[in-house]
């Protein structure tokens, strides 16, 4: 492999907990990337055994790094990685510890942004699961059901784009537009995606470069994750003063939908009334179950029958999560916009 190609790029892992992925991800990424990439594991306070794996990977591999994030959040990581070990590289490129990666992924991101010419090179996402769960969260996350449409879900064709799952993107630009947003937990690529758009950037979907996803094997989880998505696009919307696409607006009338079942049967005994309370939900369950029931057929699997089930999760977890900051940003006192933190400059 010729390194000289892969001298001016800072590869960056946010980690916590990762030590099942860790091993096998810092042997592929080391073979992926010669000698001259650094690569650097940002852990935000792992317990399971991670920071040792990186220590030994580290006296294994010089270009490997361990990076303490105590904020603990993907996107001040990144911040923090760019900041300490940013100067004199050209590419980041974003690495999540328990995706599946295509052979030759690095080198595809590196040739794509030069020949394109984007600021940023974007991936597409294919899900799949293990344990039962797992696998319908996964079907539901693979279809219209669960993604609505979005170009990165949905197998679109390579193009450009106003989004999509984070891969690489030119560090000049990166800095520039002040990194990630540190205030957001969750939706911290896509504020920043509309930031480097605004500013004239332009970003690549690159269909052949697709990865591995596996989502969460449990309702709670999965419910948690899709409530903080929620919760970082709402912030994004009103932070940016942009309106929602259709496929981002249904889902927010999930929540108020459910609130008025539960009040409409809520109270015995049950009148028309209760029932015209109850019907906007009944319809919305009854068609997530359908489409699951559906979407397990044609893929001929069991569990991917109950993707109607993740799905109706992944909607209402949404759905509260964006009301839920909507109302608190309402009761709150006006403050004044949360201000990039500016690590991302060479210390």
């Amino acid at each position: 492999m010729n390194t000289d190609k892969h001298a001016d790029v800072l590869v960056v892992i946010p980690c916590l907990n990762e030590a099942a992925h860790l091993p096998h991800l810092l042997e592929w990424l080391t073979a992926e990337t010669g000698d001259d990439a650094l690569i650097v594991v940002a852990d935000g306070g792992s317990h399971d055994g991670s920071r040792q794996i990186v220590e030994a990977a580290a006296e294994r591999w010089p270009k490997v790094r361990l990076l303490a994030n105590p904020g603990r959040i993907q996107s001040i990581g990144v911040n923090a990685a760019v900041a300490q070990y940013g100067r004199g590289r050209r590419h980041l490129i974003r690495i999540d510890a328990h995706a599946g990666y295509p052979k030759g992924f690095i080198r595809g991101l590196i040739e794509t942004a030069r020949t394109i010419g984007a600021q940023s090179v974007t991936v597409p996402m294919r899900t799949i699961g293990e344990g039962c769960f797992q696998r319908a969260a996964a079907a539901a996350q693979n279809s219209f059901l669960g993604a609505g449409g979005s170009a990165h879900r949905q197998g679109a064709a390579s193009g450009w784009v106003d989004h999509g799952h984070h891969a690489l993107m030119d560090l000049t630009a990166f800095r520039e537009v002040g990194g990630y947003d540190e205030g957001f937990s969750h939706n911290e690529d896509a504020e920043l995606d509309l930031r480097l758009t605004q500013e004239g950037g332009r970003i690549w979907l690159a269909a052949d470069l697709a990865i591995l996803y596996r989502p969460r094997s449990r309702p709670g989880a999965l419910f948690t994750q899709y409530r903080n998505y929620g919760r970082g696009r709402a912030m994004t919307a009103a932070r940016h003063k942009v309106r929602l696409k259709p496929r981002q607006a249904a889902p927010l009338l999930v929540a108020p939908s459910v609130a008025a079942a539960v009040i409409g049967l809520g109270f015995a005994p049950i009148t028309p009334l209760a029932l015209g309370l109850a019907a906007p939900a009944a319809a919305w369950a009854g068609l997530c179950l359908g489409l699951g029931v559906l979407t397990g057929l044609k893929v001929r699997d069991r569990c991917a029958m109950l993707s109607g089930v993740a799905a109706m999760i992944m909607h209402l977890g949404w759905s509260l999560g964006f009301w839920g900051e909507r109302l608190s940003a309402t009761l709150q006192p006006p403050r004044l916009p949360l201000l990039v933190r500016p690590a991302v400059a060479d210390a």
